[in-house]
């Protein structure tokens, strides 16, 4: 008896972690606000998922985590019944006495969702249990099949929630493609109908099932070098023109939620030559941002504070010079500091920046808290990038343009050099590496991108102002970084688009940002610690040393030339 109290004393608190984790995610509202949008019509919605999901991730640990099966089962049985007791109990308490004057969101309506809107409590409660257990069943049953499977049904999951989220995106395309409104055959009221989520995972099904097998029968053979960088040339021109059509098939409001994340994965770009090859934890990257906003406000304002009203191309590199500089300045300070002094000295730097912009002393040249007005947008001749699709392209070619240099940095031997520093910065003193030039630079050169997105943001906007320059862009810019992958350019795209892209197309959850941030980067952190799409491992080419006669063979290597 007492080894099964042993045994059973972890479930059960897990569990009751479990249950802790509802009366919290109930409490935020995060719960009646997702249960207002359904994913299957008259089937599921978001708000079930959240109540449910805990109990599901339960059953699945336990018994990923159980030496067998029959004990996994009784693992989960105690852990679920656990997390049932503290959720019950919590909406038996608030059902008997009112706490909305501490948790606004404690209401009857919430009671009566958790209850799965039975009217009678016992009732509700016992379909609630119910409903637990069931979902902590699936979560072993998913941790007991094969991994092919379960990545399988993860994958149509995460189709079918996808499509329903974004359905709004979906129907605006389709509208913008096809005539009248054929979105109406795949969703009802913003969700999906059951027979299309049907399809959807028929579809995921069939895809892993044939896939394999179609990869095998059309695989050709092993094409010569030259021939393969042409069709990788192909391939990339074809991505090119796809972005090039895309702001005339997704319309005004998609295009201002693309070039919103085209800004943020210029600044991740530059950022990631600090932080991710680098390893250069800067919190101060809102710096240059400011600084090439500022720049281009205060050079082509056409306002009372106009101070010559030059063109936006030829202030778009001074802006860059400017936040290379303002780098380099930063650099100065604080190259010989590492880890945790150097975020807060860069932070500190940062802030510096915003209260010099919001002060009294350099109000008559960049306005103070006033900001900057009548920024005019760019142009060329006659023609005037006035809609989002035309800012589109301005942002899409500066993207590219910094894709290309930054690639190029990345495999150069400053590149190299960059990373032998992030891996271990005293061996690579040790070999002969400058690392306060080589820090300096990395600092100079990752601005150039913060400079280059400001001055852009300046002009789209056509005003700014000091608040638009807080640490939550910086601290933003370094998410995208850690959620994507550190040090990669695959992962800089990935995750300004999960970070920065989804969470415009979600406004109607705006107000659990933060809290899906941090979430999301709790899991990064635990199960992808690389990111989502982690840099791949390069390898170089190593070629014979010239030996006197009688040495011994020996070979280098460009990496560790230093």
């Amino acid at each position: 008896m007492q080894l099964l109290r042993q045994r059973l004393a972890k479930p059960l608190s897990q569990g009751v972690l479990a249950g802790v984790l509802c009366i919290y995610i109930a409490l935020t509202g995060m719960m009646e606000a997702f249960g207002e949008r359904e994913i299957v019509t008259g089937v599921l919605d978001m708000g079930k998922v959240v109540l449910l999901g805990p109990f599901v991730g339960l059953g699945l640990l336990l018994q990923q985590r159980a030496p067998n099966r029959r004990v996994g089962w009784i693992r989960v049985l105690a852990a679920c019944l656990a997390g049932i007791v503290a959720t019950g109990l919590f909406i038996l308490f608030i059902n008997a006495i009112s706490i909305r004057h501490m948790f606004t969101h404690a209401s009857p309506a919430l009671v009566e969702y958790m209850t799965m809107g039975q009217v009678a409590p016992a009732a509700g409660l016992g379909l609630f249990a119910v409903a637990a257990l069931a979902a902590g069943a699936v979560g072993s049953g998913l941790a007991l099949m094969p991994a092919y499977w379960r990545n399988t049904i993860f994958m149509a999951a995460l189709l079918v929630v996808g499509m329903a989220l974004l359905s709004e995106l979906i129907s605006q395309v389709l509208r913008q493609i096809l005539n009248g409104r054929p979105d109406r055959l795949l969703f009802s009221q913003g969700a999906l109908r059951p027979a299309v989520a049907t399809i959807a995972v028929a579809a995921v099904f069939a895809w892993r099932g044939l896939a394999p097998r179609i990869r095998l029968r059309s695989r050709l053979p092993q094409l010569e070098p030259e021939r393969q960088r042409q069709v990788s040339l192909a391939m990339r021109g074809a991505g090119v023109l796809v972005l090039l059509v895309l702001p005339w098939l997704v319309g005004s409001y998609l295009s201002e939620v693309l070039a919103n994340v085209g800004l943020y994965l210029l600044m991740a770009l530059g950022l990631n030559i600090a932080v991710g090859l680098a390893g250069l934890f800067d919190l101060g990257y809102v710096t240059n941002f400011a600084v090439g906003a500022y720049l281009m406000g205060v050079l082509t304002n056409s306002g009372p504070q106009a101070t010559g009203e030059f063109n936006f191309w030829l202030i778009l590199p001074v802006s860059v010079l400017a936040a290379m500089f303002t780098g380099l300045l930063l650099a100065l300070p604080v190259i010989r500091m590492r880890g945790d002094y150097l975020a807060i000295a860069t932070m500190g730097f940062g802030e510096i920046i915003r209260l010099l912009a919001l002060s009294d002393w350099l109000a008559p040249l960049i306005g103070g808290s006033q900001g900057i007005l009548f920024i005019p947008k760019p142009n060329i001749g006659a023609f005037t990038f006035q809609t989002p699709q035309h800012l589109f392209y301005i942002i899409l070619a500066a993207s590219l343009v910094m894709l290309v240099v930054i690639n190029r940095l990345d495999l150069s031997l400053t590149g190299r050099r960059w990373m032998a520093i992030r891996d271990d910065e005293t061996v690579a003193n040790a070999i002969g590496i400058d690392t306060t030039w080589i820090k300096t630079l990395a600092f100079t050169l990752s601005a150039a991108s913060g400079g280059l997105a400001g001055a852009i943001f300046a002009s789209k906007l056509g005003t700014i102002f000091p608040h638009s320059f807080s640490l939550l862009i910086s601290m933003n810019v370094l998410c995208i970084i850690i959620v994507g992958g550190m040090g990669s350019i695959r992962g800089m795209v990935l995750g300004t688009l999960v970070l920065i892209g989804v969470p415009e197309l979600l406004r109607e959850f705006s107000e659990f940002r933060f809290l899906l941030y941090g979430i999301l980067l709790m899991a990064v952190a635990i199960y992808r610690p690389g990111g989502l799409m982690p840099a791949r491992a390069r390898h170089y080419r190593t070629e014979p040393v010239p030996q006197p006669a009688g040495g011994t063979p020996a070979t280098s290597s460009s990496a560790a030339s230093g």
